[in-house]
């Protein structure tokens, strides 16, 4: 009996003395592929003449609302975008910048797939392989070919918002209004880019298909304080999936060497991370040119910021704070997207459609 007590005090000591992490996928790109058409008049289609979805329904954000009285009704339905991967976005820096490639720097969703040709000429078999049938990001970026230092960053066509409520999509992206799936979460949280209730992080994994570049990889964050820090994944130097995993070196998972902080439990809040993007890097002394890469998410071991714990008065019921200055954030990021949705869309009604010269050869002809 004693022998017994005493390992059971042991083991309760050894669960007191060491951090309990949560896993937690940040984004999954597989979540990201288009499924519904929201400009229908221009939508394209595929060689059977079916109508190709253009956005991602459950990231789906609309900018018409701060688009102005100038917009006519018609307009202002067309101003939607969405985390489609077709969306995202590649900056390069100002070394890796040219017309080239500005123009062949780009994003895609890419389908993983699930067959390969049999030993007859018109046989197929099914195949094994990670994310079978699924889009996961695709990235092309035109590096210089000169010997310069250069980056690029994979962003998404807007800051993923932290605080935006859950609610239904219909076929034409707009808000119901409603949320039948009764989650008490935002939005952009179970794999799309935002991870709540996270204090220190232990580690950052990056699922990724190597294709041996020897780039470097930093996973961009950004946190409740607004603070943007990257970390360096590792280089793509390999062929095939691979996780790449940054561990913290300043964590310490002895509780009883930390130093403890406590901070109120109300009206602080739930701290949160969003992701921000990717940032290729590529030495001046490495092959430029040309490079692709495709990635399937982005996880996060963390301790929790927060435990969560049944109070005995409904504090935020009560007193509201935390919902005014979240209502007050989304406001501020909402109305930040739009205005620059705005002059997209106005820069892209401006662009030139013509392919080429009518010619004037041809019109004397038939004249």
């Amino acid at each position: 009996m004693r022998k017994s007590f005493i390992v059971i005090a042991i083991a309760l000591l050894l669960v007191g003395s060491f951090a309990i992490c949560e896993e937690g996928v940040l984004i999954d790109f597989t979540k990201l592929s288009a499924d519904i058409t929201v400009n229908k008049a221009n939508a394209k289609t595929d060689a059977d003449g079916n109508i190709l979805a253009d956005e991602n329904r459950h990231t789906v954000i609309d900018y018409g609302a701060t688009a102005g009285a100038t917009f006519t009704e018609d307009q202002k339905s067309l101003m939607k975008t969405s985390l489609y991967l077709g969306n995202w976005e590649v900056e390069l820096n100002s070394s890796a910048r040219n017309a080239v490639s500005l123009s062949n720097s780009v994003v895609k969703a890419a389908p993983v797939r699930t067959e390969k040709a049999g030993q007859n000429e018109d046989e197929t078999v099914a195949v094994t392989v990670p994310f079978a049938g699924q889009e996961v990001m695709g990235v092309r970026i035109v590096f210089p070919e000169t010997n310069v230092n250069s980056n690029a960053k994979v962003v998404p066509p807007f800051e993923i918002p932290a605080f935006d409520a859950m609610v239904d999509i219909d076929d034409d992206g707009n808000s119901t209004g409603k949320n039948t799936s009764g989650s008490t979460k935002t939005r952009f949280e179970d794999g799309y880019g935002v991870l709540k209730n996270v204090g220190t992080i232990k580690s950052i994994s990056v699922t990724t298909m190597g294709m041996n570049f020897p780039h470097g990889l930093y996973v961009i964050l950004k946190d409740t304080d607004g603070v943007t820090r990257r970390y360096f994944m590792g280089y793509l130097e390999f062929d095939g999936w691979k996780e790449l995993v940054w561990n913290n070196p300043t964590y310490i998972t002895d509780i009883r060497a930390r130093e403890i902080r406590v901070f109120p439990i109300y009206p602080r809040g739930t701290p949160y991370v969003k992701f921000v993007g990717f940032q290729i890097t590529r030495d001046a002394a490495d092959v430029g040119g040309n490079f692709v890469g495709y990635f399937k998410d982005v996880k996060i071991i963390y301790d929790k910021a927060l435990l969560t714990t049944e109070r005995d008065i409904a504090d935020e019921d009560l007193w509201g704070i935390v919902t005014d200055r979240e209502s007050a954030k989304q406001d501020y990021e909402m109305t930040r997207f739009g205005n620059k949705e705005v002059d997209r869309y106005l820069e892209k009604a401006k662009s030139a459609t013509e392919t080429g010269f009518t010619s004037s050869i041809l019109a004397e002809v038939v004249d």
